[in-house]
């Protein structure tokens, strides 16, 4: 991510009032006191005729955990903010981290009606906050809680689009951003009278036409399990339509073995063969690096026109001699470029 592009703006203070109902569902948890925490499935209410197990629930002794740690003003930021830029100091860093636990939690319940598993959300915004810890530059007059924010959004929704289904629909920035604002565009596209078309998302989104097909297809798709039956009357499921793309057993062992029989052959008939027709065989014809024509006649004093009418006997020799070593086989090709 672009630190200057990704650059809040420089107001002081988030405005919580913002974040809409679930913030203040947020609130409720965070003011919890520390003789209602429960029980790790410990007893609840004990007595010689009754004992009650409580269920534990993570998010509520994360949120407890937290709301330990206060908000830091913007002087006590500020000293802290240049301590670790400055000296690495990491008890700086961890009270920066900590005292802005609490805006990770508010940030996430914002995506929880996208995607179900809270503590996923948050700790994937936590990650976010470390980055802009990292990142923040206590010069620009910008409070460390506005900052982050941007850095804790962007690693949710990353974290959303990555995990949202099986098959990623976003790959690629230019794809999450037509999936981020595909239905606004189409309608303000509306709104104005316009055709919201692939090409005019594309136009307004300034991204390819290609990726506005991609996303509006895989988005109209979806994920289908491969142990599903083909239907209902079916035993079979769609893993077992799939072609291999491996090759089986038997057909790798039977292209081995003529592999290995065909080398042979070819040592015995390369014995049979003159130096000059022994050259042409092994330096030209079955050379990865082949050698002309006119290299060869060089080396034998002799035309080029001499040493392609060999070439030409030469191929027509193996060609007899090979249709006879497989007689057996139904049909064996042997091809030779000409360079």
């Amino acid at each position: 991510m672009d630190e200057e592009q990704e650059r809040p703006t420089n107001q002081e203070t988030i405005e919580w009032e913002n974040l809409g109902d679930e913030a203040s569902f947020v609130e409720q948890y965070l003011v919890l006191k520390e003789e209602e925490e429960p029980e790790e499935f410990g007893e609840a209410e004990s007595s010689k005729d009754s004992l009650q197990l409580i269920r534990y629930d993570p998010l509520r002794h994360y949120l407890l955990e937290i709301s330990r740690y206060e908000p830091l003003s913007a002087e006590e930021e500020q000293e802290l903010a240049r301590l670790f830029r400055d000296h690495q100091d990491k008890e700086a860093g961890r009270k920066l981290v900590t005292s802005n636990l609490r805006l990770v939690v508010r940030i996430a319940f914002l995506y929880n009606k996208v995607y179900a598993n809270l503590m996923d959300l948050i700790q994937e915004g936590n990650i976010g906050l470390l980055q802009a810890v990292r990142k923040f530059d206590p010069n620009r007059g910008t409070r460390l809680p506005t900052y982050a924010s941007w850095w804790i959004k962007a690693y949710i929704i990353k974290f959303i689009l990555d995990n949202f289904r099986i098959v990623r629909v976003g790959t690629t920035n230019d794809r999450r951003k037509v999936l981020l604002n595909l239905r606004k565009e189409k309608r303000r596209l509306e709104a104005q009278g316009i055709a919201a078309s692939s090409g005019a998302l594309a136009e307004a989104l300034n991204v390819s036409e290609e990726d506005v097909i991609a996303v509006e297809s895989s988005i109209q798709s979806y994920d289908l399990s491969l142990e599903q039956k083909i239907s209902e009357d079916s035993d079979a499921n769609f893993l077992e339509t799939l072609a291999s793309t491996e090759e089986l057993i038997d057909e790798k062992l039977a292209s081995g073995e003529l592999k290995n029989l065909v080398e042979n052959k070819f040592k015995s008939f390369a014995a049979t063969l003159s130096e000059k027709e022994r050259i042409i065989l092994l330096d030209r014809l079955i050379a990865e690096e082949p050698l002309t024509l006119q290299a060869i006649a060089d080396r034998f004093g002799v035309t080029r026109e001499a040493i392609r009418v060999s070439e030409k006997k030469l191929t027509d020799k193996i060609k007899k001699y090979m249709k006879d070593a497989f007689r057996d086989l139904r049909e064996v090709r042997f091809t030779f470029s000409e360079q």
